[in-house]
């Protein structure tokens, strides 16, 4: 691991190679799993701000969860976590289009809907974060349904950390990720 200020950064995510490809896995983090995204205290606000500017981009099995479960829920492990349809299947937030599974949030930012792009912890994939009260850990979450991901990272040389350049930066920052470039060419 290295230390980035009050970030720990696990091997893994700076010598794994990772590219997502959506022609090959079809979106399919957004539909399988045990609970929803991830989200932070602060991402539970924006969805409840943001639900009535994107809820004309969702399908109707989408809404209805929402309107049942609300913007966000807790799951089972304490945790708060985007509703799901049908309470363990596809995110609420996805649209299907042409086959492939995509955020209809993200979807409303690249129209200028919206000035926020998704939560966090679905830009970040296969990044996993673990808060402590004085560090945070960057771990890098294997799944078998990203093997075309580790595959194509592979064909194309780029760790883990560098496909996911653009989500460090609007967590950590721009000062942070040339840190972590420092550091990792120091090694």
């Amino acid at each position: 691991m290295i230390e980035v200020e009050q970030v720990l950064v696990h091997e893994d995510v700076l010598k794994e190679n990772f590219v997502c490809n959506l022609s090959k896995c079809k979106g399919i983090c957004c539909v399988e799993g045990d609970s929803g995204a991830p989200l932070d205290v602060e991402e539970t606000a924006i969805l409840a701000e943001i639900y009535p500017k994107i809820k004309h981009l969702l399908n109707e099995k989408g809404i209805k969860a929402i309107e049942e479960q609300g913007v966000y829920v807790t799951d089972l492990d304490g945790d708060l976590t985007t509703p799901c349809v049908d309470k363990n299947k596809e995110c609420a937030y996805v649209l299907f289009e042409g086959g492939i599974t995509k955020c209809a949030i993200e979807k409303a930012y690249e129209q200028g809907i919206v000035d926020w792009q998704k939560p966090i912890s679905c830009h970040l994939y296969p990044i996993r974060i673990t808060k402590y009260p004085e560090f945070e850990v960057l771990n890098y979450d294997r799944w078998h349904i990203c093997h075309d991901a580790c595959t194509f990272g592979r064909e194309l040389k780029v760790p883990v950390y560098s496909f996911l350049k653009t989500p460090l930066i609007r967590k950590y920052g721009e000062d942070w990720y040339k840190e972590l470039e420092s550091s990792i060419e120091a090694m």
